[in-house]
């Protein structure tokens, strides 16, 4: 019996943008500054994406050096001036001193975004960024991340979609101590991809991953309980690419 297709969890223009913006992070190896050094950002962006980086900074109450480090690093990519870079500075303080989101921030965005999203989703972009870079945001961090976004007049959802993606290329688990998978999700978490790949990246991935640890590709010095791993992590990435491989067959 076949499933229904998956209805698009986003408007269609707002999907279109953040599948271009995720093609191009996954290009610089998910390195943010990277990928805003290539592309830019538009000058009346700059000053809401450095508020409310400093926004989620303090989401639990202390900035972190990591949180710092990731805001110069977006100043540097962008190349300001000392007068803008002393601006985007001001902003993120402010941005850490800020309990209740001003009514006017990002109102450029919010207006923009409806004909224009890509702007709005860029900077949802690296705000996602900015939540993970501990790695898996707890509550605090997402909510605020969450908050963010939503003002900047996006749905949450991107936020759920984005860091899904680093769950999967970024933040990825060692499978051989994961359950077995028994969704297409769980799948897609074992073999580090994601639904919006298509079933030939899949396969090549999927490929990639079994030549690692394969026992036929495995060093012949190897002892009995790496071995076990491997094997154990080769039976994960066969039972996940069974369930894409019948997913894919049924939509």
């Amino acid at each position: 019996m076949k499933t229904a297709a998956r209805e698009p969890a986003l408007a269609p223009r707002i999907e279109a943008a953040l599948s271009q913006v995720l093609d191009e992070l996954a290009q610089h190896q998910h390195r943010a500054s990277a990928l805003l050094a290539a592309t830019g950002l538009p000058r009346w962006c700059q000053r809401s994406l450095f508020f409310f980086l400093g926004y989620i900074a303090k989401s639990n109450g202390r900035v972190t050096e990591q949180d710092i480090g990731f805001a110069e690093a977006l100043i540097e990519a962008l190349g300001l001036p000392p007068r803008r870079r002393r601006r985007a500075i001001e902003q993120f303080q402010l941005g850490k001193q800020c309990r209740t989101l001003p009514s006017l921030k990002a109102l450029g965005l919010r207006v923009s975004q409806r004909w224009r999203p890509l702007p709005a989703v860029r900077v949802a972009l690296y705000l996602c960024h900015a939540a993970q870079l501990h790695g898996r945001p707890n509550k605090a961090r997402r909510y605020r991340c969450e908050d963010a976004v939503d003002y900047i007049g996006l749905d949450i959802k991107v936020v759920e979609e984005v860091l899904e993606n680093y769950a999967c290329k970024v933040w990825v688990n060692q499978p051989e101590h994961q359950a077995v998978p028994k969704s297409y999700e769980d799948a897609c978490k074992v073999l580090g991809i994601t639904r919006r790949d298509s079933l030939k990246t899949v396969k090549q991935t999927y490929r990639k991953r079994v030549s690692s640890c394969h026992p036929d590709k495995l060093p012949k010095n190897i002892s009995p309980s790496e071995l076990a791993l491997a094997k154990e992590r080769l039976l994960r990435y066969q039972q996940s690419w069974e369930i894409i491989r019948k997913h894919h067959q049924s939509v």
